[in-house]
């Protein structure tokens, strides 16, 4: 069993910034972990669709949606088995819910939700200021 814990969402101002973290643990039923993994944020506002930020390969290579290159950064820490996200100039139009995903199989590039097999529970970052 397969599980993702999002911490660190909280309420940011215009301009500012915030680290989401996702940590996980278990395996699949093949015994694959989270090295193994293509890792991926999404996120969801109010009245929207969920839409693709950002994902990274099991080596670390990353690719992002337009809307946050060059503000928002991805990366993971195998040895911790934790993914993160760091939010930077952040604007009224970030604030959703993050979402980290895990897909078990090489996809890089797919900005997909169905290519994604595992999901955590979300992480709330409101912005007001």
């Amino acid at each position: 069993q397969v599980q993702l814990v999002e911490t660190g969402g909280g309420l940011v101002q215009p301009g500012g910034s915030l680290r989401i973290s996702c940590t996980v643990s278990g395996r699949t039923v093949s015994g694959r972990t989270f090295t193994d993994f293509l890792m991926g944020w999404f996120r969801q506002a109010p009245g929207k669709e969920n839409e693709f930020v950002a994902a990274a390969s099991r080596e670390g290579s990353r690719y992002y949606a337009n809307s946050v290159k060059g503000r928002f950064t991805i990366s993971r820490e195998n040895a911790k088995n934790t993914l993160y996200l760091e939010l930077i100039n952040v604007n009224p139009e970030d604030a959703a819910v993050y979402y980290c995903a895990a897909a078990r199989a090489n996809r890089y590039g797919t900005r997909k939700r169905d290519d994604f097999d595992y999901w955590g529970q979300g992480a709330q970052v409101p912005i007001s200021g």
